[in-house]
């Protein structure tokens, strides 16, 4: 027998998030007075200003987390965080308008920093560029 219009076809065994891509851990800390929420496909590196990690390691990554799902973290907490970098085009758009451009340009990683020092984002490591991290030489994505 077929399956009814509108009907579902399921596996048995459960779905892997992000099977066979790189992931990283972060600490990550809220020092401000308040709850934070992080969506799911949000730029981690543009996250609320008053969460303390590893700016620098999250730029072009976002939570490794089910879409449509988030991470709460209470004043003074503190979580270790997965994330998975972002695939695609791997460009960052709106969010906290850090970056506004494609994750993978040294230029924009360099003024992202700078704008994230600007407005106080607090880092486990100084907002600085890693030149030997994002290669100049990586094209930008074209539309086939």
């Amino acid at each position: 027998m077929g399956t009814p219009v509108g009907g579902l076809v399921l596996r048995d065994e459960p779905v892997e998030l992000y099977a066979g891509r790189k992931t990283i851990t972060l600490k990550v800390k809220n020092t401000g007075d308040r709850p934070i929420q992080v969506g799911s496909h949000f730029h981690f590196f543009e996250a609320n200003r008053h969460l303390e990690f590893d700016r620098v390691a999250a730029f072009g990554w976002h939570l490794a987390v089910p879409s449509g799902t988030a991470i709460r973290i209470e004043p003074g907490d503190e979580k270790e965080v997965t994330l998975v970098p972002y695939g695609g085009k791997r460009r960052a758009h709106g969010f906290n308008g850090l970056v506004n451009g494609w994750v993978g340009s040294r230029h924009n990683m360099v003024e992202a920093f700078a704008r994230a020092r600007e407005f106080d984002y607090r880092s486990s490591t100084p907002l600085e560029a890693k030149p030997e991290e994002v290669p100049e030489a990586v094209p930008e994505p074209v539309l086939a």
